[in-house]
């Protein structure tokens, strides 16, 4: 509940102080509820509030009476905040550092509310659910729902803050995903030694991690090389290299960034 409301007191930030002052809007409910709010007159808080119920009854449906109830929350802290916030100017009247510095804040309060285990807007809601059968990530599955929102403010404020949002969007969807993975972000690791079981069982006593052992050959000398596969967190990437480098100044090891890792011995919190 605190990242929740830390999340969306940092989104109604991001739009209070840097977007809507310079008529920059975000994506999905909340860029539709900027451009009502702008053309009637009333107030942006009553727009999100109600337009995300639909998305809230879907989302304790689909998802759970959990996941419900912390979007519920999010989105009413959300909804008073940027009320009180109206009122306070603008940081910056340029439009480009306002659509700089508004996706990055907006990304993050996105991202914590959404690893927190609730969501700010109904097309998070969709790009969650989908999340779950389809190789794109949430703040991808997003940024494709907004292309056509963002378009629509062209209409609205002119084409020039239409593209001003557009930067808005992409900036804080990188930091949607950014937040979520944070420091969970997996690497995979090859390593080839000749000192491989070494190397092996000392990952297995010092990290924790399981590794397995496959067989390869050298090009070159044609000789026959064992070759070490586990997968490990970013926050252990570092102690990995030393243990190796403690065991084989000489070893090998190639790393690459993880997607995503299911199965095995390998935990990982769920954001549901």
């Amino acid at each position: 509940m605190i990242f929740i409301f830390l999340g969306s007191l940092l989104f109604s930030l991001g739009l209070e102080v840097f977007l809507v002052p310079n008529q920059i809007i975000d994506g999905g409910i909340t860029g539709i509820s900027i451009m009502l709010a702008h053309l009637t007159g009333l107030k942006l808080g009553w727009f999100l509030f109600f337009l995300n119920l639909p998305f809230l009854f879907i989302g304790y449906k689909q998802i759970g009476k959990t996941f419900a109830l912390s979007t519920l929350f999010g989105i009413a802290v959300m909804s008073v905040s940027t009320t009180l916030l109206h009122h306070i100017p603008g940081v910056t009247g340029d439009p480009l550092l306002a659509a700089v510095f508004g996706g990055i804040i907006l990304g993050i309060g996105v991202g914590l509310v959404i690893r927190s285990g609730g969501s700010l807007d109904g097309t998070e809601i969709v790009a969650i659910l989908f999340n779950k059968k389809s190789p794109f990530s949430v703040g991808e599955m997003v940024m494709f729902f907004n292309i056509f929102i963002l378009g629509s403010a062209g209409f609205v404020f002119g084409w020039d803050r239409a593209m001003y949002s557009l930067i808005a969007y992409y900036i804080a969807f990188k930091m949607i995903d950014v937040t979520i993975q944070g420091l969970d972000e997996s690497r995979s690791v090859w390593i080839i030694s000749d000192k491989h079981r070494e190397i092996g069982d000392a990952l297995l006593a010092r990290l924790g991690r399981g590794v397995t052992y496959l067989n390869g050959e050298g090009a070159y000398t044609g000789d026959d090389k064992k070759v070490i596969f586990c997968v490990v967190t970013r926050l252990e990437e570092a102690k990995l290299k030393s243990v190796i480098e403690d065991i084989d100044e000489s070893a090998f090891l190639a790393v690459g960034s993880v997607n995503d890792v299911k199965g095995g011995n390998f935990k990982k919190k769920n954001i549901h």
